[in-house]
């Protein structure tokens, strides 16, 4: 630890009643005595961190002298924003001062000397109500409001958002109030005063929650202030003066119940300040040695009026360190910088102490991450309030429904708090971070449930690595959304990819049975060089880089969310291997040995992937997300390869090997005509089979060369629905095939692509494209095709016509290295490609464009903060495309936490700007459901940031013209919802905030005059 006292910050020997350090530590204030009134300075804290910068004449020392307040200042404090800086003091008043532009450099008035502001501080205003010195102020967290204390006895809460608006005044105290301080999440303000009592008030009603008495009733004296202090995990309350055994404690209250069983005895005299660090610590880990887990603790600082201080850490019994006779007289104050490793203390002398301490004395602080999650555990959801209730308390309701839902308000508010004296909290069940309603350790729990285990041949345990991401950044989408890396043809991953894909069966495994896999495509592929070091046969490996075609991702459908999720349940896409026909009983007995090996796992959850009879999936009737699936695999020609099993990233995979007997020469395709191919392209198989669509239940198996009849070879192509088969023929070898619960498409080597129904007619006649397939897609009666030459095609079955027509892909296709990692068709008809730079769009047919809907680096989608306006009762919609292609990671707000710092109007107008963004995202998606939730959040924000000409914009479009007449646009619905009866949604969350009541009135009697007419 070091100790400074500089000197040169001074009042001119006057005392200093307060210091309050900047939240972004460049500077601090002080206030306290002026010559003839009192004075509020701004000091540079450069020359007090570092020596030379205090040597330096060109570093400014002082940058501001503020002397506006007629009398003493008794307290300083920046908002936690840190654009402004209230004060308090002798003169009844409270300044608000906030930085204005810089000038010139003005000297302070009447003073001779070269003093020159180096800031501009103004006074934007003062708020008079008290009518007695104000001894304390104090900014609630996300700076809300305002409280001030005064000698007459009072607490005025003042609406930091509309200077100088009163909320409340809280009345209660029968002595002095010298000290204010609010708890971590904004839910209480605890104040103390000389009636030798503390008071805890509730900031939902501002009515007392608890009064606090018997630590104080031996006091005798008085102190200048009672700086009381609440700690940053929000658990304890440390006030000051009080009296244990007649000797002078730190009372430590407990918001558990209230209770006082402790406190930091040790000063000599009375305590006149007490401060808690803003940071919770962890123990420092010694080098090497292996971590504990150690409870997370806090820092406090406490100050007497015997001038010595004493510094505590929550896990220690004894002080961490004492300093007597530090100042000439009594301590007055004390802050710490917002790193929790610096801190300033002033005295009644006229002097100021720093003390720098090191992370080896205090411990490792907890990241702001850590913090949310410790008040999540705690508290449940942080209130960031932004709807300021008691401001508005006041205000008379005019109209019948807008009091009836002010009334289910309260009663929510009364039914969350419970009865009066007991605490929210307890009422809050202990939450850890929850996502989609799943909270992260059930997913976590069931994604380990789910391990894959195999024996080597040396009999050791091989667990396969399945990836599962950070769960607690809430960023899903690399570990859940399964897709093998695409590869640029020629590539050294790939040619290491190779011999893993191609080889047999390693030694020593069972003949025809490969290690199960898990599809994350990262551990496959180091799992199965590992499998294969010594298997792989050297004939097998592909010498020249050419033939390798590139890899495809996965497509189409989406992560298995583990089963605990309530509102989803997975989606499978699979393909089973396929085994020759002529050798059935070899294939059932592996299937058979498969199946005996999961039953004996010791897992329940493992049996999911029990295969039936006919080689499909037991069938556990899940919704599918996006009907159409397509399974891409990686294939060298003329020779038959394991069939994979593409999975959802938590399921075993089976392998097969077909009998290596069954060599085949692949049909050649007739030249492609010269095109730049962009995008990879699936190779042929002898055989794959795949579950299109499960309600009804659509399978489909494709062999492909079953026969040769006058020199063509012909394919075949097998269709179970519920159970009723069909097949039929085609003339070239099937690349692909996707389908739905309507019509099913199959693209063929010859650049052919047949469309049938579900029951085997053909729909269209064959359509010619002009490269091969790269995916293919089927959603209700819409067919999908991206071709290898990067362009896109949709046509509508049932009307027999096109919706997009060869649209390219190279306006989104920026960059060298840019490929599509992923891409799908909603049930309209609307197709979404997502890039492996992270960006996802789709293409309107309406507007014949593209148009961005997901951006994994966006930073609006981590700033935003939108948390206290989802819905209560929606479950999220996690189905719907937009959610899918923003790989959910929209756990709302999470950064925003991080991003506390970032001020309120800049945070507000990000949130403003991502939620328009979604809208318009589920908009030419046209996804009703996710248009409709984001919707309401959309509505929730604008009533709760009180922005009232787009609330009545938006309004107004839901309203359209009352009147009918020819010129008016105005369409009645969008997506299939009827925009009055949204509007009619929209009302109750209006009627929450009393300032729009005039605003809900007006639009309330348009929907009844509309409702009669």
């Amino acid at each position: 630890m070091k100790l400074l006292k500089p000197s040169w910050v001074s009042h001119n020997g006057k005392p200093i009643f307060s210091v309050d350090i900047h939240p972004d530590g460049t500077k601090f204030a002080t206030g306290g005595q002026g010559e003839d009134s009192g004075k509020v300075m701004i000091w540079n804290m450069a020359p007090v961190l570092r020596e030379e910068d205090e040597k330096n004449e060109n570093i400014p020392k002082m940058l501001c002298q503020m002397d506006n307040h007629l009398a003493c200042v008794n307290c300083v404090r920046w908002s936690n924003n840190g654009l402004y800086l209230a004060s308090g003091g002798d003169d009844k008043l409270v300044m608000v001062w906030r930085r204005a532009a810089f000038i010139g450099p003005s000297t302070v008035f009447g003073s001779s000397s070269k003093l020159a502001n180096v800031e501009q501080w103004r006074c934007v205003t003062i708020l008079r109500n008290h009518t007695g010195d104000v001894m304390d102020v104090a900014w609630s967290p996300h700076d809300v409001w305002l409280a001030s204390c005064s000698v007459d006895n009072t607490i005025v809460i003042w609406n930091a958002r509309k200077f100088p608006e009163m909320v409340t005044c809280l009345r209660g105290h029968t002595g002095l109030v010298k000290g204010l301080t609010w708890d971590p999440v904004g839910k209480y303000i605890a104040s103390q005063a000389d009636d030798h009592s503390l008071k805890v008030w509730r900031t939902v009603d501002w009515q007392m929650e608890a009064n606090i008495t018997k630590p104080f009733s031996e006091c005798g004296g008085t102190t200048h202030v009672l700086r009381l202090s609440w700690s940053p995990d929000g658990q304890y309350l440390v006030s000051a003066h009080a009296m244990n055994n007649s000797g002078p404690t730190a009372q430590i209250v407990e918001r558990d119940g209230w209770k006082t069983n402790m406190d930091f005895v040790g000063h000599r005299k009375a305590v006149t300040v007490v401060k808690f660090n803003p940071k919770i610590f962890k123990k420092k880990q010694k080098n090497g040695s292996s971590p504990k887990p150690s409870c997370p603790y806090c820092c406090c600082a406490v100050g007497s009026k015997d001038r010595s201080l004493s510094v505590w850490l929550t896990s220690l019994k004894r002080p961490l360190v004492v300093i007597h006779d530090l100042f000439d007289k009594s301590i007055m104050d004390i802050s710490w910088t917002l790193t929790g490793l610096g801190m300033l203390v002033c005295s009644m002398d006229g002097t100021v102490a720093y003390l720098d301490f090191s992370m080896d004395e205090l411990g490792d602080p907890l990241n702001e991450e850590e913090k949310n999650s410790i008040h999540q555990n705690i508290y449940g959801k942080s209130l960031a309030i932004t709807s300021t209730e008691a401001q508005l308390s006041t205000t008379i309701i005019e109209n019948p429904e807008m009091l009836k839902y002010q009334q289910e308000r309260q009663t929510s508010a009364q039914a969350n708090s419970g009865p009066g004296g007991t605490k929210p909290e307890s009422s809050t069940p202990k939450l850890n971070s929850v996502m989609n309603g799943e909270s992260l350790e059930d997913i976590r729990k069931n994604l380990l449930k789910k391990q894959v285990e195999t024996r080597t041949a040396d009999g050791r345990r091989r667990i396969t690595p399945l990836c599962i991401a950070q769960l607690d950044t809430g960023d899903f989408s690399p570990a859940l959304f399964n897709s093998v890396p695409i590869l640029p043809s020629g590539s050294s991953m790939s040619n290491q990819l190779t011999p893993q894909l191609s080889s047999d069966s390693s030694p020593g495994q069972r003949p025809g049975h490969d290690p199960m896999l898990t599809s994350s495509a990262a551990n496959t592929t180091a799992k199965g060089l590992e499998d294969n070091k010594d298997g792989v046969r050297p004939s097998l490996l592909l010498t020249s880089a050419s033939k390798i075609e590139p890899m495809k991702a996965l497509d189409s459908r989406f992560t298995e969310r583990s089963k605990a999720t309530p509102g989803m349940t997975a989606a499978i896409s699979s393909t089973t291997g396929l085994v020759p026909l002529d050798r059935p009983k070899d294939a059932l007995s592996v299937l058979k040995d498969i199946k005996s090996k999961e039953e004996t796992s010791s897992d329940s959850e493992d049996k999911m992937a029990t295969i039936n009879k006919n080689l499909a999936f037991a069938k556990r009737k899940p919704e599918l997300l996006m009907e159409g699936g397509e399974v891409v695999e990686k294939r060298k020609k003329g020779r038959p390869r394991k069939d994979k099993m593409a999975a959802p990233i938590a399921q075993p995979f089976t392998q097969i090997t077909p009998p290596a007997d069954r060599e085949h020469s692949g049909t050649a395709a007739p030249p492609a005509p010269v095109a730049v191919l962009r995008l990879p392209t699936p190779s042929t198989q002898k055989a794959f089979s795949l579950q299109v669509s499960m309600e009804p239940s659509v399978f489909v198996e494709v062999e492909n060369d079953v026969s040769v009849v006058a020199g063509s070879r012909l394919s075949q192509l097998r269709c179970s629905r519920d159970g009723r088969d069909w097949n039929t023929l085609l003339p070239s070898s099937v690349v692909t095939a996707a389908g739905s619960s309507d019509i099913l498409a199959v693209a063929c080597e010859d650049r052919m692509l047949s469309v049938f129904s579900s029951f085997g007619r053909r729909l269209l006649p064959a359509i010619q494209l002009g490269t091969p397939v790269s995916a293919l897609h089927c959603a209700a009666h819409f067919v999908m095709v991206l071709t290898a030459g990067a362009t896109l095609s949709i046509w509508d079955v049932q009307k027999q016509k096109v919706l997009v027509k060869n649209e390219s892909l190279t306006t989104i296709l920026s960059g060298v290295d840019t490929t599509v990692s992923q891409s799908l068709l909603t049930q309209q008809g609307v197709p979404v490609i997502r890039l492996s730079n992270g960006k996802s769009y789709c293409f309107s047919s309406s507007l014949e464009t593209w148009t961005l809907i997901a951006d994994k680096g966006d930073s609006l989608v981590q700033c935003a903060d939108f948390r206290s306006c989802l819905p209560t009762h929606d479950a999220p919609v996690s189905s719907g495309p937009l959610a899918v292609m923003q790989g959910r990671n929209l756990n709302a707000g999470r950064l925003a936490s991080r991003l506390s710092s970032t001020p309120h109007h800049l945070q507000q107008s990000m949130t403003l700007a991502f939620l328009e963004n979604q809208l318009a995202s589920a908009l030419t998606l046209q996804s009703a459901q996710e248009y409709r939730y984001w919707l309401l959040i959309y509505a929730r924000f604008l009533v709760n940031e009180g922005s009232e000409y787009r609330l009545r914009e938006f309004c107004r479009e839901l309203l359209g013209p009352v009147h009918k007449s020819a010129t008016s646009a105005w369409e009645p619905t969008t997506l299939g919802l009827r925009k009055r009866e949204l509007l009619q949604e929209v009302l109750p969350v209006i009627g929450e905030n009393l300032r729009f009541q005039r605003l809900f009135t007006e639009y309330q009697d348009q929907l009844e005059l509309l409702r009669n007419k």
